[in-house]
């Protein structure tokens, strides 16, 4: 005889939307940059950092809601994120934080977004596009004081200031660095990079320039060096919740925003011997009952987690059996025998009293929240809710 099924797990409701969503909690966001705010001093700003999709949630809602929530300067990577924000009516200053190509900058222009610039040759090239502007373009130069990517020597930014072709065509509206290593117990490496920053931004100062933004601090800055911040953070990771601090820093209060859920297609049954999935990696060493869940890696569920992956199903952890596929992946319910298909499965949230993080993810596969975040495919469809139960567009 087939067990009862369970009364207290969560059936298939009634809706056109598919089994398998990513639900956004915008009340979590909120709290999330109010810790943000927290940390920070009064009349320092905050640049929200939304490329990568708002790391996989959804850059223009995540923008809306940001700037009812008084937040009004984004950070983004590209030219086309920027036009994204820009076309969805997001007002506010967007900073292009990735640089421009030669061919972009008439767009950029046009859609009022900001450029970083970080090279000579680069900022030249900006430059004479810009000649025909009647007013001066406002742009945030960046230093690299030790992260070795994009930005201009400390001993080059003077140059560049008091060059003819800079101060022609452009406005300096921030100098920017960008930290290595924040999240370190060790804060040598970050002290270091800030002395050499605000050493560059007083002699900035003393050659009589202003310089109306000043910023460093990423999530792990904001969290843990509170000399970084200056008068504007850029947090990322944090707002979503959460960092890659160690375990014990300072830091833990946030709340993780995204909820990633499916629902059991099918379930079937195993005998002992019999395998599921690709090239059989997975042999049942006992009568099992094996759910079919609709998500795969080309939804974001990593292909590493076959076979040490797990699901939440009733408030249980249901190991992953087999290799993940493109579209579906097979768990073992056998000992939460009231499993129908409809019902709900948690890869990314809590049920019950259980818990699975984007940072258990990341911790299995050997690599970073940002990453399990950002990978979520966009055929995962993003729906928005200001709490536990309140969906709206």
């Amino acid at each position: 005889m087939e067990p009862e099924q369970s009364k207290t797990i969560p059936a298939a409701p009634p809706s056109s939307l598919p089994p398998t969503v990513a639900t956004i909690d915008l009340s979590a966001l909120s709290f999330n940059l109010d810790q943000a705010k927290r940390k920070i001093a009064p009349g320092c700003q905050i640049l929200a950092v939304v490329k990568a999709d708002a790391y996989g949630h959804g850059a223009v809602p995540i923008a809306r809601a940001l700037l009812g929530f008084g937040v009004s300067r984004f950070g983004v990577a590209t030219l086309a994120e920027g036009i994204l924000l820009r076309e969805a009516g997001v007002a506010g200053q967007i900073l292009v934080m990735g640089g421009l190509f030669p061919g972009e900058t008439a767009e950029a222009v046009g859609y009022a977004l900001t450029p970083v610039v970080y090279d000579p040759e680069q900022t030249f090239r900006l430059g004479e596009w810009l000649r025909a502007r009647q007013e001066p373009c406002p742009v945030h130069l960046k230093v690299d004081t030790g992260m070795r990517r994009l930005g201009v020597s400390p001993e080059q930014v003077l140059p560049i200031l008091e060059s003819a072709e800079f101060q022609r065509v452009f406005a300096l509206e921030g100098l920017m660095t960008h930290l290595a290593d924040a999240d370190n117990l060790d804060p040598t490496f970050t002290q270091g990079q800030l002395h050499r920053f605000r050493s560059l931004v007083d002699q900035v100062k003393s050659a009589g320039w202003q310089v109306p933004l000043v910023h460093a601090a990423n999530s792990a800055a904001i969290l843990r060096h509170p000399s970084s911040h200056f008068n504007l953070v850029r947090p990322g990771i944090m707002l979503y919740g959460y960092h890659t601090l160690a375990r014990h820093s300072d830091g833990e209060d946030l709340k993780p925003v995204l909820r990633l859920t499916t629902r059991v297609v099918h379930v079937r049954s195993l005998k002992e011997g019999e395998g599921v999935s690709y090239n059989r990696k997975f042999i049942a060493r006992r009568p099992s009952r094996i759910a079919v869940l609709p998500i795969g890696y080309a939804d974001g569920y990593n292909r590493l987690l076959s076979d040490t992956g797990s699901v939440l199903i009733d408030g249980h952890h249901a190991p992953v059996v087999g290799q993940v596929c493109m579209d579906m992946t097979m768990v073992d319910v056998t000992d939460i025998p009231q499993v129908r298909p409809g019902h709900e499965v948690v890869l990314i949230g809590t049920q019950g009293d259980e818990r699975i993080t984007a940072d258990d993810l990341a911790t299995q596969l050997g690599t970073i929240p940002y990453e399990v975040l950002c990978k979520i495919g966009p055929r995962v469809p993003r729906v928005y809710t200001s709490g536990a139960n309140s969906p709206h567009d």
